[in-house]
């Protein structure tokens, strides 16, 4: 991978951003992301934004290389707290984390996204977090993609400022995944039920206490819903 050809992952992400955009990459690593989308004229500006010392050297390197140094800056901060008002900021990417870290992303720093009409987000694991700060939030998901990528499941979460409603299983398994059972869609949920339901075959001869009841009755309340959908 690199600036000139993403992951699939990547990929996905940079086909929501709209052109013209001015984007915010949070936890952007080497700024690949980035760097394509003002390289293909999809985004006019870019902030690339990374916590981390070696990713945001590798970051400012990868920009200074691309002769891209005049339209992204990398800025080394925690989360939106890259993001300056004056930067004009329209759509954020924050790709590659767990659901619940990129729901403390946006609730750390409201203020950043005054100016923000598009989230862009891909969740490597629990994308439900998400979808429960969205509601919470004035939030609402404009669409939804599921990929499968070296043997493993991505979900992208694109959000625009609205209201909605989501029912437990939306909640859970996405309400446009739902309604388009794509293949990756499928094969995650039936992984997800094997897993739950060697779960609740290693807590049958536990002993049977409050939590492990609870524990038990989530479970087989998640196996329902998700058969549901199936």
């Amino acid at each position: 991978m690199n600036a000139q050809k993403l992951s699939q992952r990547l990929q996905t992400v940079a086909t929501f951003v709209p052109t013209g955009a001015i984007v915010a990459d949070i936890g952007s690593d080497h700024a690949y992301l980035p760097c394509y989308l003002v390289q293909a004229d999809i985004a006019t500006a870019a902030i690339a934004g990374e916590v981390v010392k070696g990713p945001f050297e590798s970051a400012v390197r990868q920009v200074q290389k691309e002769g891209l140094s005049e339209k992204i800056t990398v800025r080394l901060a925690d989360g939106l707290a890259a993001i300056k008002l004056e930067d004009h900021v329209d759509t954020i990417t924050i790709a590659g984390m767990g659901g619940p870290l990129i729901a403390s992303i946006l609730e750390k720093h409201p203020e950043k996204l005054q100016t923000v009409t598009r989230l862009i987000l891909q969740p490597n694991i629990h994308a439900k977090a998400i979808r429960e700060w969205a509601l919470s939030h004035q939030w609402a998901i404009l669409d939804e993609e599921i990929i499968e990528e070296d043997d493993k499941i991505y979900e992208i979460l694109v959000l625009q400022k609205g209201t909605m409603q989501l029912d437990e299983i939306e909640l859970l398994c996405g309400p446009k995944l739902i309604q388009r059972k794509a293949p990756a869609f499928v094969k995650k949920w039936q992984r997800e039920q094997e897993n739950w339901q060697r779960i609740l075959q290693s807590i049958e001869g536990a002993e049977q206490t409050t939590d492990i009841e609870t524990k038990r009755q989530e479970l087989a309340r998640q196996l329902h819903l998700v058969e549901g959908v199936l």
